[in-house]
Order: C-alpha cells, then sequence, then structure tokens
C-alpha cells in the first residue's frame, strides 16, 4: 500500500459521484490507472470496443452562449451540421469554456453533473451496446452505464448528430 487509495476523489469525481448516487444509479466512479482523456485511451484501459466510450463534446452555441453537450460512441464524429439544425448554429468550445461551464476539464468531461446545465444531445449509435463507459469528471475516471441509465439520467433527446461512418471501398489492380 503507497497510501493513493486514501487520497479524496478530485471534486469533479466527487460531484459525479453525488449525481449519480442521488439519481439511484448502480455504479459508481472507478479511477482508471492510466489516463482515458480520449475515447481511445479509455477503451485500451477498460479493454472494450472503441464504440462503447460514451464519449462528451462540448460546443457553443453562437446564438446565446450557451453550452451544448454532445454525448455519442467513441468510435463517430460529431457533425456539427446536424447538431445545428437541432440546436442552432454551434461553434467549437475552448478549454477554459467548457471548464467554466461544466466544471470539467476537456478529458474528463461527464454526461452529467455539470455546473451550469448544458443542451444536451444524445446519438442514436449508442444504443449499439448494451454497455458503455463514459467519463466521471476527471481524465482518469469513468463509470459504467447502459444507452437507458444515459437516457434516464440527462432527460435529453436521442438524436441522429454523427457523420456517416466511412465506407471501405476496395480497389482492385486493373
Amino acid at each position: 500500500m503507497c497510501g493513493a487509495e486514501l487520497q479524496p476523489l478530485p471534486d469533479g469525481v466527487q460531484r459525479v459521484a453525488v449525481a449519480l448516487q442521488t439519481a439511484g444509479h448502480v455504479h459508481g466512479p472507478v479511477l482508471l490507472d492510466g489516463a482515458a482523456r480520449t475515447a481511445q485511451e479509455a477503451a485500451d484501459g477498460l479493454q472494450i470496443a472503441l464504440g462503447q466510450v460514451a464519449k462528451s463534446v462540448i460546443f457553443k452555441r453562437q446564438s446565446d452562449g450557451a453550452a451544448v453537450l454532445v454525448v455519442t460512441s467513441g468510435d463517430r464524429r460529431v457533425d456539427e451540421k446536424k447538431v445545428a439544425a437541432l440546436v442552432g448554429k454551434v461553434g467549437r468550445a475552448d478549454a477554459d469554456f467548457v471548464k467554466s461551464q461544466t466544471g470539467f476539464s476537456i478529458g474528463g468531461v461527464s454526461p452529467v453533473a455539470h455546473l451550469h446545465c448544458p443542451v444536451t444531445l444524445l446519438d442514436q449509435d449508442l444504443w449499439r451496446f448494451e454497455v458503455l463507459w463514459a467519463a466521471a469528471g476527471h481524465p482518469h475516471a469513468v463509470f459504467q452505464l447502459s444507452p437507458a441509465d444515459l437516457l434516464r439520467l440527462t432527460q435529453a433527446p436521442r438524436v441522429d448528430v454523427v457523420q456517416a461512418p466511412a465506407q471501405h471501398v476496395v480497389v482492385r489492380p486493373s
């Protein structure tokens, strides 16, 4: 024992833990040995499919500066045009905006327990999986949930907001 297990959880993880417990969610945050700042790092650390990572992407709505949270599978890319069609024109959010709106640093943005309630959209491709893992308020923290849990916890609509998956084309020499 090195004593690290006796250290208190980071503030963001504590906030997520309380939100999950209050909502009656059965799975609390888990701290990983390695960082899970990206969906790929999370998938590798958890030994799961990349798509099982419920990644949180924050945009800034241009009309009013509201945070827009899009939760999608780790193996998908958000289509900003589809998001804009649903919530209005959006732009990229910088690290300071993300931190001030969510209370989390990029790489640890949870779909729950934000400082300021964002406009939230859940991509329908998440429903390809029975089990998902999402960031829990810190780049080393995650929690387990199902798509139905995510819907219940966020009360957000289930929509199509990702780019079409790339089609693999086989080119044969002539």
